[in-house]
Protein backbone atom coordinates (compact mmCIF):
# COMPACT_ATOMS: atom_id res chain seq x y z
CA UNK A 1 0.00 0.00 0.00
CA UNK A 2 1.23 3.47 -0.88
CA UNK A 3 1.96 5.73 2.09
CA UNK A 4 2.01 9.51 2.43
CA UNK A 5 4.39 10.96 5.01
CA UNK A 6 2.86 12.31 8.21
CA UNK A 7 5.65 14.89 8.39
CA UNK A 8 6.81 13.32 11.66
CA UNK A 9 9.65 10.84 11.24
CA UNK A 10 8.81 8.74 14.31
CA UNK A 11 5.13 8.51 13.33
CA UNK A 12 6.06 7.48 9.78
CA UNK A 13 8.00 4.57 11.26
CA UNK A 14 5.06 3.56 13.42
CA UNK A 15 2.74 3.61 10.39
CA UNK A 16 4.99 1.68 8.00
CA UNK A 17 5.85 4.83 6.07
CA UNK A 18 2.99 7.22 6.79
CA UNK A 19 -0.77 7.60 6.41
CA UNK A 20 -2.34 5.17 3.91
CA UNK A 21 -2.63 7.04 0.60
CA UNK A 22 -6.09 8.07 -0.66
CA UNK A 23 -7.61 7.14 2.69
CA UNK A 24 -9.03 9.13 5.61
CA UNK A 25 -7.43 9.22 9.07
CA UNK A 26 -9.17 10.69 12.11
CA UNK A 27 -7.24 12.58 14.80
CA UNK A 28 -9.02 13.24 18.09
CA UNK A 29 -8.01 14.86 21.36
CA UNK A 30 -8.79 17.55 23.90
CA UNK A 31 -7.93 21.21 23.42
CA UNK A 32 -4.18 21.69 23.64
CA UNK A 33 -3.30 18.08 22.86
CA UNK A 34 -1.64 19.00 19.55
CA UNK A 35 -4.26 18.04 16.93
CA UNK A 36 -3.75 21.08 14.70
CA UNK A 37 0.03 20.69 14.92
CA UNK A 38 -0.22 17.14 13.56
CA UNK A 39 -2.14 18.62 10.64
CA UNK A 40 0.52 21.30 10.10
CA UNK A 41 3.29 18.66 10.00
CA UNK A 42 1.36 16.68 7.37
CA UNK A 43 0.64 19.69 5.16
CA UNK A 44 4.15 21.15 5.38
CA UNK A 45 5.90 17.89 4.50
CA UNK A 46 3.70 17.30 1.50
CA UNK A 47 4.02 20.88 0.29
CA UNK A 48 7.79 20.28 0.41
CA UNK A 49 7.31 17.18 -1.71
CA UNK A 50 5.38 19.15 -4.31
CA UNK A 51 1.85 17.96 -3.61
CA UNK A 52 -1.16 20.23 -3.85
CA UNK A 53 -2.53 20.68 -0.33
CA UNK A 54 -5.62 22.16 1.29
CA UNK A 55 -6.80 23.05 4.79
CA UNK A 56 -10.51 23.51 5.54
CA UNK A 57 -10.54 25.45 8.81
CA UNK A 58 -13.54 26.04 11.04
CA UNK A 59 -11.87 27.67 14.05
CA UNK A 60 -8.76 29.55 12.91
CA UNK A 61 -7.94 32.08 10.20
CA UNK A 62 -5.25 31.39 7.59
CA UNK A 63 -3.11 34.01 9.34
CA UNK A 64 -3.38 32.11 12.64
CA UNK A 65 -2.41 28.83 10.97
CA UNK A 66 0.54 30.37 9.12
CA UNK A 67 1.78 31.98 12.33
CA UNK A 68 1.48 28.76 14.32
CA UNK A 69 3.33 26.86 11.60
CA UNK A 70 6.15 29.42 11.61
CA UNK A 71 6.60 28.98 15.36
CA UNK A 72 7.24 25.28 14.69
CA UNK A 73 9.88 26.03 12.07
CA UNK A 74 7.49 25.13 9.22
CA UNK A 75 6.95 28.15 7.02
CA UNK A 76 3.80 27.54 4.98
CA UNK A 77 3.58 31.12 3.70
CA UNK A 78 5.43 30.58 0.38
CA UNK A 79 3.15 27.66 -0.51
CA UNK A 80 0.05 29.63 0.47
CA UNK A 81 1.11 32.63 -1.62
CA UNK A 82 1.91 30.45 -4.63
CA UNK A 83 -1.44 28.65 -4.48
CA UNK A 84 0.07 25.22 -3.84
CA UNK A 85 -1.60 25.39 -0.41
CA UNK A 86 -5.20 26.54 -0.29
CA UNK A 87 -6.93 27.43 2.97
CA UNK A 88 -10.70 27.67 3.17
CA UNK A 89 -11.96 29.47 6.28
CA UNK A 90 -15.57 28.38 6.60
CA UNK A 91 -16.66 30.29 9.71
CA UNK A 92 -15.15 33.55 8.49
CA UNK A 93 -16.72 33.20 5.06
CA UNK A 94 -20.14 32.34 6.47
CA UNK A 95 -20.08 35.21 8.96
CA UNK A 96 -19.37 37.64 6.14
CA UNK A 97 -22.37 36.31 4.25
CA UNK A 98 -24.95 36.34 7.02
CA UNK A 99 -23.64 39.34 8.95
CA UNK A 100 -23.54 39.77 12.69
CA UNK A 101 -26.52 39.73 15.03
CA UNK A 102 -26.59 41.71 18.27
CA UNK A 103 -25.58 38.47 20.00
CA UNK A 104 -22.75 37.70 17.58
CA UNK A 105 -22.28 34.88 15.08
CA UNK A 106 -24.66 31.95 15.45
CA UNK A 107 -23.04 28.52 14.88
CA UNK A 108 -26.42 27.10 13.82
CA UNK A 109 -26.25 29.36 10.79
CA UNK A 110 -23.46 27.14 9.47
CA UNK A 111 -25.74 24.96 7.36
CA UNK A 112 -23.07 22.97 5.52
CA UNK A 113 -23.52 19.23 6.03
CA UNK A 114 -20.52 16.92 6.28
CA UNK A 115 -20.66 15.37 2.77
CA UNK A 116 -21.03 18.86 1.22
CA UNK A 117 -17.50 19.66 2.35
CA UNK A 118 -16.37 17.83 -0.79
CA UNK A 119 -17.64 20.79 -2.81
CA UNK A 120 -15.02 23.00 -1.15
CA UNK A 121 -12.11 20.77 -2.15
CA UNK A 122 -10.27 22.24 -5.11
CA UNK A 123 -9.58 20.10 -8.15
CA UNK A 124 -6.28 18.27 -7.93
CA UNK A 125 -5.96 18.44 -4.14
CA UNK A 126 -3.76 15.56 -3.00
CA UNK A 127 -3.50 16.19 0.76
CA UNK A 128 -6.37 17.57 2.84
CA UNK A 129 -6.86 18.57 6.47
CA UNK A 130 -10.30 19.40 7.90
CA UNK A 131 -9.88 21.12 11.27
CA UNK A 132 -12.27 20.83 13.15
CA UNK A 133 -14.90 18.52 11.67
CA UNK A 134 -16.58 18.36 15.09
CA UNK A 135 -18.16 21.72 14.20
CA UNK A 136 -20.40 19.93 11.72
CA UNK A 137 -20.87 16.65 13.58
CA UNK A 138 -22.60 18.33 16.52
CA UNK A 139 -25.34 19.61 14.23
CA UNK A 140 -26.31 16.16 12.91
CA UNK A 141 -28.50 13.56 14.59
CA UNK A 142 -26.77 10.37 15.65
CA UNK A 143 -28.91 8.40 13.21
CA UNK A 144 -27.73 10.54 10.30
CA UNK A 145 -24.12 11.05 11.36
CA UNK A 146 -22.75 7.61 10.38
CA UNK A 147 -24.18 7.93 6.88
CA UNK A 148 -22.69 11.41 6.50
CA UNK A 149 -19.22 10.27 7.56
CA UNK A 150 -19.42 7.25 5.26
CA UNK A 151 -20.40 9.53 2.39
CA UNK A 152 -17.57 11.99 3.06
CA UNK A 153 -15.01 9.18 3.26
CA UNK A 154 -16.20 7.72 -0.03
CA UNK A 155 -16.14 11.09 -1.80
CA UNK A 156 -12.69 12.03 -0.47
CA UNK A 157 -11.23 8.71 -1.63
CA UNK A 158 -12.90 9.14 -5.01
CA UNK A 159 -11.17 12.50 -5.34
CA UNK A 160 -7.81 10.80 -4.74
CA UNK A 161 -7.11 12.71 -1.51
CA UNK A 162 -5.18 11.58 1.52
CA UNK A 163 -7.09 13.30 4.30
CA UNK A 164 -6.87 14.05 8.00
CA UNK A 165 -10.13 14.77 9.81
CA UNK A 166 -9.40 16.54 13.07
CA UNK A 167 -12.14 16.29 15.72
CA UNK A 168 -12.22 17.67 19.24
CA UNK A 169 -12.77 15.12 21.99
CA UNK A 170 -16.06 16.61 23.19
CA UNK A 171 -17.67 16.23 19.74
CA UNK A 172 -16.09 12.79 19.37
CA UNK A 173 -17.65 11.59 22.64
CA UNK A 174 -21.01 13.31 22.23
CA UNK A 175 -21.43 11.62 18.84
CA UNK A 176 -20.68 8.21 20.39
CA UNK A 177 -17.33 7.91 18.56
CA UNK A 178 -19.17 7.08 15.33
CA UNK A 179 -16.58 8.83 13.16
CA UNK A 180 -14.00 6.17 14.02
CA UNK A 181 -16.07 3.43 12.38
CA UNK A 182 -16.05 5.18 8.99
CA UNK A 183 -12.40 6.16 8.68
CA UNK A 184 -9.50 3.98 7.57
CA UNK A 185 -7.42 4.83 10.63
CA UNK A 186 -7.48 6.87 13.80
CA UNK A 187 -5.03 8.50 16.18
CA UNK A 188 -5.94 9.67 19.67
CA UNK A 189 -4.05 12.35 21.55
CA UNK A 190 -4.23 12.47 25.33
CA UNK A 191 -2.95 14.73 28.10
CA UNK A 192 -2.34 12.98 31.42
CA UNK A 193 -0.62 13.73 34.69
CA UNK A 194 2.62 11.95 35.45
CA UNK A 195 2.24 11.50 39.21
CA UNK A 196 5.92 10.59 39.60
CA UNK A 197 7.18 13.76 37.95
CA UNK A 198 4.28 15.95 39.05
CA UNK A 199 3.62 17.31 35.55
CA UNK A 200 1.22 16.92 32.64
CA UNK A 201 2.37 14.91 29.62
CA UNK A 202 1.05 14.30 26.11
CA UNK A 203 0.48 10.79 24.78
CA UNK A 204 -0.42 9.28 21.43
CA UNK A 205 -2.25 6.05 20.72
CA UNK A 206 -3.20 4.41 17.42
CA UNK A 207 -6.34 2.36 18.08
CA UNK A 208 -6.99 1.70 14.39
CA UNK A 209 -4.97 1.72 11.17
CA UNK A 210 -6.06 -0.86 8.64
CA UNK A 211 -3.44 -2.86 6.73
CA UNK A 212 -0.80 -1.60 9.16
CA UNK A 213 1.06 -3.36 12.00
CA UNK A 214 0.53 -1.08 14.98
CA UNK A 215 1.42 -1.17 18.66
CA UNK A 216 -1.35 -1.03 21.29
CA UNK A 217 1.01 0.89 23.56
CA UNK A 218 0.77 4.63 24.07
CA UNK A 219 3.72 6.80 23.07
CA UNK A 220 4.85 9.89 24.91
CA UNK A 221 5.38 12.97 22.74
CA UNK A 222 6.44 16.58 23.18
CA UNK A 223 5.68 19.75 21.27
CA UNK A 224 8.90 21.72 20.86
CA UNK A 225 10.00 24.76 18.88
CA UNK A 226 10.95 22.31 16.14
CA UNK A 227 7.61 20.52 16.17
CA UNK A 228 6.46 17.16 17.50
CA UNK A 229 8.94 14.70 18.97
CA UNK A 230 7.57 11.19 19.61
CA UNK A 231 9.38 8.72 21.80
CA UNK A 232 9.72 5.21 20.43
CA UNK A 233 7.59 2.33 21.74
CA UNK A 234 7.38 -1.39 21.13
CA UNK A 235 6.13 -3.34 18.13
CA UNK A 236 2.55 -4.33 17.33
CA UNK A 237 0.23 -6.66 15.51
CA UNK A 238 -1.71 -6.27 12.28
CA UNK A 239 -4.92 -4.27 12.77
Amino acid sequence: MERISTGIEELDRKLSGGYPANKVTLITGIAGSGKTIFGIHFIYKNCLEGRKCMIIATEETPEDILYQASLLGRDLTPYYKSGQLIMENILENRSEMIGQTRYGFKPESLDIEIPNLIELIHEGTECLVVDNIGTFALRVSTKKLRDQFDALNYLVRKRGCTALLIMDESAYNITHQLAEYSVYGSIRLLVRENSYLGKMERYLSIPKMRSTPISPEMSLFEITSEGINIRESGGGSLA
